[in-house]
């Protein structure tokens, strides 16, 4: 698959070519699925705690007799029904962390890549340098790439003055390619990124 290649000032100055084997397969929706949930799932802490009747401080007294009050027996105040009293049921911490083989994640990978590709959601740039962080210039770069306000912007290393250029608009986000996943690729309208970003993710999922 060719596609256009731009500089920042929108301009096209080559053609590239996207492997078909990453690019182009085809797209199941049930594995991106359980790709996306699986990311959520363990992005949770599970640290939700509750006490049992047990755990509940006090409530070791009897708080009245067995007989002879005329109200209904009881054996704690801190009896799940009372005020204060234990959670029955209730979370308890845990780990939400669910398992998926490494050719799965790849392959649920490839079906959101092919599905930008085929949206003609990517902008592939020679080369993406700014000499300082300036949100104006930023923003004057997405326009003139025509990639909308809810971009993801894959670098093929951390940098800084790309990263500060970003920090205030809402929905641009900057991620290195090496930790490209479904959620974010999902995530954002337009995929944005160098020829140097797309060696990395060719060279991990080709």
């Amino acid at each position: 698959m060719q596609v256009p290649v731009y500089n920042i000032q929108g301009e096209q100055v080559s053609e590239t070519e996207l492997r078909d084997d990453i690019f182009a397969v085809p797209v199941s929706e049930a594995l991106m699925h359980q790709a996306l949930v699986r990311q959520l799932a363990n992005a949770r802490l599970g640290t939700h705690n509750t006490k049992t009747r047990g755990e509940v401080r006090g409530g070791g007294r009897k708080p009245w007799r067995q007989k002879g009050t005329g109200r209904a027996r009881q054996g704690s105040i801190r009896a799940p029904h009372w005020r204060g009293g234990g959670t029955v049921f209730g979370p308890n911490p845990r780990s939400y962390a669910q398992k998926m083989p490494r050719k799965m994640r790849r392959q649920a990978l490839r079906s959101a890549l092919s599905v930008k590709a085929s949206g003609a959601q990517f902008r592939v740039l020679d080369e993406l340098e700014m000499s300082e962080p300036k949100t104006k210039e930023m923003l004057r770069i997405l326009a003139s790439l025509e990639a909308g306000s809810s971009v993801l912007i894959l670098l093929p290393q951390s940098d800084q003055v790309i990263l500060r250029s970003v920090s205030n608009l809402p929905k641009v986000r900057t991620l290195v390619a090496q930790y490209l996943n479904v959620r974010d690729l999902l995530k954002y309208d337009t995929i944005l990124m160098p020829l140097a970003s797309l060696e990395v993710i060719e060279g991990i999922l080709g």
